[in-house]
């Protein structure tokens, strides 16, 4: 947990081209009912090798980096963290899982993508 707390402290204050996760699914969700967005919920799990590459390979320093952070709120759920989050909305065995939420009424925009399934979509 530890890993992933650090990486989501850096993406939240480096100086890289990053996704701006939020870390609260509530504050997330008011958000973006505030903004009028979608959200992009990405649930990793603690000590997870491909959730890390994933984040680092896909969601930083990427030309469609910006156009994420205009279109979506995103943000980052860790799977069986004291943080509470929906899980009966955002259950998976897989990790990482990639979820487009409608801000609105909470359903689901698309197909989730799972696991390695998002690393094949590296270019989105």
């Amino acid at each position: 947990m530890r890993a992933i707390l650090l990486l989501l402290l850096f993406l939240s204050f480096g100086n890289a081209n990053h996704i701006s996760w939020l870390g609260d699914y509530d504050k997330a969700l008011e958000e973006a009912q505030k903004e009028k967005k979608p959200m992009m919920v990405l649930l990793v799990k603690e000590d997870c090798k491909l959730c890390n590459e994933v984040i680092v390979k896909s969601f930083m320093n990427r030309n469609y980096i910006d156009t994420f952070n205009e279109k979506y709120v995103a943000v980052m759920l860790i799977y069986e963290s004291e943080i509470s989050y929906p899980i009966e909305l955002f259950y998976s065995t897989i990790f990482p899982t990639l979820f487009f939420v409608n801000s609105t009424d909470e359903r689901f925009l698309e197909e989730p993508l799972y696991g390695e399934k998002i690393n094949e979509y590296d270019g989105f």
